[in-house]
């Protein structure tokens, strides 16, 4: 958890308003835990908002989507439950759009084309 430091986390904050918080997910951030046990962004946000907000109980983060954990990109969060259902409607019901971007080291040969294989599963 954050120790004490809202300004720490706080860098990562693109948005944040009474229904969601919007993070900017450094690649090693993880949003989801796993068997590393490492600290989740969901851990540090309800930190930050717990200290941010001085709230005595628990704080409610709701995960939305995700991203892998050597990706970097925009990562929104439900800050109440009704917000993350409404956010899941909106995901499952195509009604938001994600882009992804891939930053390379020189420009690739062609202009158009597929890159299903680095993609698909053996």
């Amino acid at each position: 958890m954050i120790q004490g430091n809202s300004t720490f986390f706080e860098d990562q904050v693109l948005y944040e308003d009474n229904h969601i918080i919007v993070i900017n997910k450094k690649p090693s951030d993880i949003v989801q835990g796993d068997k590393t046990g490492d600290e989740t962004l969901p851990d540090k946000i309800k930190a930050y908002l717990k200290e941010k907000y001085e709230k005595p109980g628990n704080v409610f983060c709701g995960v939305v989507h995700r991203l892998d954990r050597p990706t970097s990109g925009v990562v929104v969060f439900a800050k109440t439950s009704k917000a993350l259902s409404r956010l899941n409607d909106q995901f499952r019901g195509k009604e938001t759009n994600k882009v992804y971007w891939a930053v390379v080291e020189q420009k690739p040969q062609k202009k158009y084309g597929e890159i299903r294989k680095l993609f698909e599963k053996k």
